[in-house]
């Protein structure tokens, strides 16, 4: 077969929503085979769908694929992340008296998660002379994308850039956490899962799941949802009081 019978296959194939499917789910099971092969990229603590956005990137690229066509295929993915959303109130159900019981560092936490991101945010980005809307985009960058993008919105920010600064930070949370906690001694999984969910959001509350244990991930869930709620409600309040 020519290059120009396979460019015609692949405009035929690229035109049906199941291609993009078959990418997404072949690139994420291929990256996680890949992380539990190669010992050097666990020791990084990378996360398979790190590898798979680089992946799905690099084939859409050479491709010539818009993201439009790609997301076609791949919006019957996203609409799972609702369910798998919901099914993280399993474990934080099974830890409510856990919960109940820290109840008042946890509501501290949340604050000063909120808090930190954001003055420390404006700061560096204030210091390096950053445009006021560029700025606005960055402070919404440690909750989850969706939440995310909403406050960035809000408050005058560009959505799509911070949707992509919301992933990147998740994606840099995972590779540090881990060290930051072998640094400062923290062994409790409660501590570890409740840092990981407040910083680094999703990212931050499948590796807790996968690397970690059941509780960590059950406290990094509800760190992330916290978090994410806190934001949107303090947020667009800083910025009235500061603009």
């Amino acid at each position: 077969m020519n290059v120009a019978s396979i460019n015609s296959v692949w405009v035929y194939v690229s035109a049906t929503p199941l291609l993009a499917l078959f990418l997404t789910t072949a690139a994420y099971l291929g990256s996680y085979y890949l992380i539990r092969k190669v010992a050097v990229l666990r020791k990084f603590n990378l996360q398979p769908a790190v590898l798979a956005i680089v992946g799905l990137i690099i084939v859409l690229e050479c491709t010539g694929t818009s993201y439009h066509t790609y997301f076609q295929g791949a919006q019957f993915i996203q609409f799972l992340l609702g369910p798998a959303t919901v099914m993280l109130a399993v474990p934080i159900f099974d830890n409510l008296g856990r919960i109940r019981a820290m109840l008042a560092p946890m509501l501290g936490g949340i604050v000063a998660a909120v808090l930190a991101s954001t003055f420390l945010t404006v700061g560096l980005a204030t210091l390096l002379h950053m445009p006021t809307q560029v700025i606005e985009s960055l402070e919404p960058k440690s909750v989850t994308t969706p939440i995310a993008m909403g406050v960035s919105q809000s408050i005058g920010g560009i959505p799509a850039l911070t949707a992509a600064l919301s992933l990147i930070t998740g994606m840099i949370g995972c590779f540090t956490g881990p060290v930051v906690f072998r640094f400062m001694g923290v062994h409790d999984h409660i501590v570890k899962g409740f840092s990981m969910g407040a910083s680094c959001h999703g990212f931050g509350t499948a590796q807790s799941f996968a690397t970690i244990s059941v509780l960590a991930g059950a406290f990094s869930g509800l760190a992330m949802g916290c978090v994410g709620l806190a934001t949107a409600i303090l947020l667009p309040i800083i910025n009235m009081i500061f603009s």
